[in-house]
């Protein structure tokens, strides 16, 4: 009988100690002054993982462009947005993601004027080396189209393609990642691009 009555009180303390503890989420939303959110949608998870390594590095979280309300999006004051490239040499709808449909059929109902968007892109600069990253232009040219301040341009030094759509003036629109070919650069590129957009003022 002690033996039972000794493992209930354990547990109450247990119980206790984890219904006070704050949860991560609780943290990551108060991380950051700015209402901040990270969208991306994919189709084989590299542009997740690339998500993934932003959201840690900026104390946020990240969701797919197709699981956000118009609302949700409204609401923030800075958005950092990412797409894979699938349709290669295309001019519209080059990520054969949900950002295919979400750019032409909400964006342009939304009034996001004056909000900060910085992008990020993933693709493959051996194999696909005239397209690299095309879709991330395809997002800077349509949220820079309705009124957005474009955020987070990067050097191309460092990569190994010919062409990109994602360039303007010799530098990228954003952070541009290679999960193929230079996988193991993504995360310090990631942080590193963080910290320029905290010096730019977008958090």
């Amino acid at each position: 009988m002690k033996f039972i009555i000794a493992i209930v009180a354990a547990s109450s303390i247990s119980g206790t100690a984890f219904a006070f503890a704050p949860s991560a989420s609780s943290r990551i939303s108060t991380a950051l002054n700015a209402k901040v959110g990270i969208y991306y949608s994919t189709q084989t998870g590299n542009t997740e993982v690339v998500a993934d390594y932003i959201a840690q590095a900026a104390g946020l979280e990240i969701a797919d462009i197709g699981d956000v309300s118009d609302d949700t999006v409204l609401g923030l004051d800075s958005i950092i947005v990412g797409a894979p490239t699938w349709h290669t040499d295309e001019e519209v709808e080059r990520s054969g993601t949900e950002w295919d449909s979400w750019l032409y059929s909400n964006l342009p109902n939304l009034d996001l004027s004056g909000k900060k968007v910085a992008v990020f892109g993933v693709g493959d600069q051996q194999s696909y080396t005239d397209y690299y990253c095309d879709a991330a232009g395809e997002l800077y040219d349509e949220f820079k189209k309705v009124g957005c301040t474009m955020c987070g341009y990067t050097s191309t030094d460092g990569y190994d393609h010919q062409a990109s759509k994602a360039e303007r003036d010799g530098k990228f629109i954003g952070l541009m990642c290679d999960e193929d070919n230079q996988y193991d650069m993504s995360e310090d590129r990631a942080k590193a691009w963080v910290e320029q957009l905290k010096g730019e003022g977008f958090f």
